[in-house]
């Protein structure tokens, strides 16, 4: 934007203030590019310039609000975190979502809650990690489908209560299936969709014996590394106890009626997000996975099946479309890494 008037429409429309400044972090680079966008639209639309003062009000609540999203103000050293278990250096940020940025932290990915209104999120994510911890004493073959949180933290702010952090694992090799969207435009194979699909099953399945409803089965959320075909669910905010309403529904997901409605919700409500996420990642020409996964998108949840019923259908449906398996290589171009 280079004009007064380019300016004005941006801060204007803006919904959020990272429609202006961009998504929050806690490293100096990103608070001093957005200082700089500040100053910037500040000079196009001071009412000195511009004749009149709603823009530049405007502007200056988004700023304030992109603050208080973002860390605590920079220091002249790297921000550090102290957990039960250990310290971590925050790093690169690398991924922002609407409840937790996510930062790298040697080793470590450091999840931290992008607001304080959002710490009952990232406690609820922990309950249901307990809960993933004790059905996995029984089904320790499970654990490589979810990560694994090593420590909580809670990080100070001037503007508000401390913002919770979990703490989790580094997982290496591994892309989201939001990047697998973008690399494969035209929709998967659905011979590859297959290996991504069963894994995902598992852990699905898996979660449900916990008794934890995932609530938030969306791209961004699922993480696979193509060459040994591992896969990972992870985005474990939205998550709730079998038998209670979702705490909150994600912007970037399709809900089936009973979440939207506020209803209690049990694994049903996972199995319609899932399917969903199928039809949106398979190739159109893929006739009969999208109508198997038509099939478990029912309105009614009592119309769907559960994730550990389908275990040995979908092995039946593969089995009759592709014959014997066998190890299929996948690779995702790096351009969409």
């Amino acid at each position: 934007m280079t004009t007064t008037e380019e300016a004005r429409a941006a801060v204007l429309g803006a919904t959020r203030p990272e429609d202006v400044f961009g998504p929050a972090g806690i490293d100096d680079a990103t608070r001093r590019a957005a200082r700089r966008t500040f100053r910037r639209i500040a000079f196009l639309v001071h009412p000195d310039r511009a004749g009149e003062a709603t823009a530049f009000a405007r502007l200056e609540q988004l700023y304030r609000d992109w603050q208080a999203v973002a860390a605590p103000a920079a220091t002249a050293g790297p921000v550090v975190i102290t957990g039960r278990v250990d310290s971590y250096v925050v790093d690169e940020l690398i991924a922002q979502g609407s409840v937790a940025s996510v930062y790298r932290g040697g080793g470590v990915v450091l999840k931290i809650a992008r607001r304080s209104a959002s710490n009952p999120l990232l406690d609820g994510e922990r309950r249901a990690y307990r809960a993933l911890g004790e059905m996995l004493r029984d089904q320790e073959w499970l654990r490589p489908y979810y990560p694994r949180l090593v420590d909580v933290a809670a990080l100070g702010d001037p503007s508000g209560p401390p913002r919770q952090v979990n703490v989790f694992a580094e997982l290496t090799g591994f892309v989201t299936l939001a990047q697998v969207r973008r690399a494969f435009p035209e929709g998967l194979d659905g011979r590859d969709w297959a290996w991504m699909y069963r894994r995902l099953l598992r852990a699905v399945a898996g979660a449900h014996l916990a008794g934890v409803v995932h609530g938030a089965i969306v791209a961004d959320n699922v993480l696979i590394q193509p060459d040994e075909h591992g896969v990972v669910l992870a985005g474990w905010s939205f998550a709730t106890p079998v038998g209670r309403p979702l705490p909150a529904l994600t912007k970037s997901g399709q809900y089936p009626p009973e979440a939207l409605a506020g209803r209690p919700v049990d694994g049903k409500a996972d199995i319609h997000q899932l399917h969903t996420l199928m039809l949106d990642l398979l190739a159109p020409t893929e006739d009969a996975q999208r109508a198997y996964a038509r099939l478990c998108r029912q309105d009614n949840p009592r119309m769907r099946p559960t994730a550990a019923a389908l275990l040995e259908e979908y092995d039946e449906l593969i089995g009759r479309l592709y014959g014997p398996r066998h190890f299929r290589p996948f690779t995702v171009p790096t351009t969409a890494v």
